[in-house]
């Protein structure tokens, strides 16, 4: 009993240490579209995060006791406080991603040709965010618009389209009436973006 105890305590222990660094990974994919990964790089991606989330809790006792503030926390205060800090680095994390920045220098100096995005789609989408599209649906359909909203990924969701118009070889047919359109993303074969960069008023 006492050997079954003392390794219960010991996985507590391991699992408290390792908690910010799973907070701060549940924050990040909460809020981005990256694919969780499996159970092992979860365990690795939070020993990570543990280890920043740690460091920047000494950094920021340090220089705080650097200008004359003591801290006496014990260890629930301590948990409280690194639990905080993993919030706030899983959203910086989510920030610095969402906008290519590590990525965008290393391709700069020709370390890579990677991007920071989940997918191609996802990174397509966003570097054309500011431009009208049409959608190449089943059946030699086109509709033409204004994206509001699109799925993450190509096989799941719904593209949400404004200013609609249905598209016959040259010509435009407007959706009198339609403030907007759902289009089933498993409905569309092809996405094309075009140079028209402001939606009309």
């Amino acid at each position: 009993m006492g050997q079954m105890g003392l390794a219960s305590s010991e996985t507590v222990s391991i699992l408290m240490f390792l908690l910010p660094g799973f907070v701060a990974a549940a924050v990040f994919y909460w809020i981005t579209s990256h694919p969780k990964p499996g159970a092992f790089e979860r365990i690795v991606q939070a020993l990570i995060f543990t280890i920043l989330v740690q460091a920047l809790v000494k950094i920021f006792v340090f220089a705080m006791e650097g200008v004359g503030w003591t801290f006496s926390w014990d260890e629930t205060g301590h948990l409280v406080f690194s639990t905080a800090t993993a919030i706030g680095l899983g959203l910086v994390a989510v920030y610095i991603l969402n906008r290519d920045i590590p990525h965008r220098y290393l391709r700069r100096i020709g370390v890579t040709r990677e991007n920071s995005y989940p997918s191609e789609w996802y990174s397509v989408f966003d570097r054309h965010a500011g431009s009208y599209l049409v959608l190449h649906l089943k059946g030699e359909r086109r509709l033409y618009g204004w994206p509001t909203e699109w799925p993450s990924r190509p096989d799941e969701g719904h593209f949400l389209i404004e200013e609609v118009e249905w598209l016959h070889g040259d010509e435009r047919t407007p959706a009198k009436g339609v403030a907007g359109m759902m289009v089933p993303a498993s409905e569309v074969e092809m996405v094309e973006f075009l140079a028209q960069t402001t939606p009309t008023e």
